[in-house]
């Protein structure tokens, strides 16, 4: 009796979850995708096939970005307080105050790693006499600390050139 009632659900059981396998046709027009068929038809879309096709809502408007020239001032999102132009000008007199300071610091620091490294031949240390391998690797790692550095500097600098000018 076991096996009659098992041979019986399986098939209602496929039944049932058919249905969750199956999708709907989807076409696309353009850049938009629809699984109206009436409305796919009169804009002339085509059908897609092969694999499931997620779309994601939203405004396509919002992730592009905005065009123009490289200066081109960016907008505020909607419904964002407004900032008059003396505290704007205070914030980026404070953030170009920051970023110099950072920069000083880095560039201190730069310094420093320069002279430990001695043009690629630094102080042996400790076991380092009898370890060359060791050596290498404090070497490579000095080396791999100033690259990191040089770059800290160069983003600490493009991030100063994007404020705007200084007023005095």
């Amino acid at each position: 009796m076991k096996t009659v009632v098992s041979f019986l659900l399986l098939p209602m059981a496929m039944m049932a979850v058919a249905p969750a396998f199956a999708q709907e046709r989807v076409w696309r027009c353009g850049n938009e995708y629809t699984n109206n068929a009436t409305d796919a038809q009169k804009r002339g879309c085509k059908i897609m096939e092969g694999g499931n096709v997620t779309v994601v809502q939203g405004s396509a408007r919002a992730a592009t970005a905005p065009s123009g020239g490289g200066g081109a001032a960016v907008k505020a999102p909607p419904g964002s307080p407004r900032v008059e132009g003396v505290d704007q000008r205070a914030r980026d007199g404070e953030a170009r105050s920051v970023l110099q300071s950072e920069l000083k610091k880095a560039e201190a620091r730069q310094a420093e790693l320069l002279k430990d490294y001695n043009n690629g031949e630094p102080e042996k240390q400790g076991s380092e006499g009898r370890n060359y391998q060791k050596y290498l690797d404090r070497v490579a790692e000095m080396k791999a600390e100033i690259a990191r550095n040089e770059s800290d500097i160069a983003g600490i600098r493009r991030e100063i050139g994007r404020l705007p000018a200084a007023s005095q």
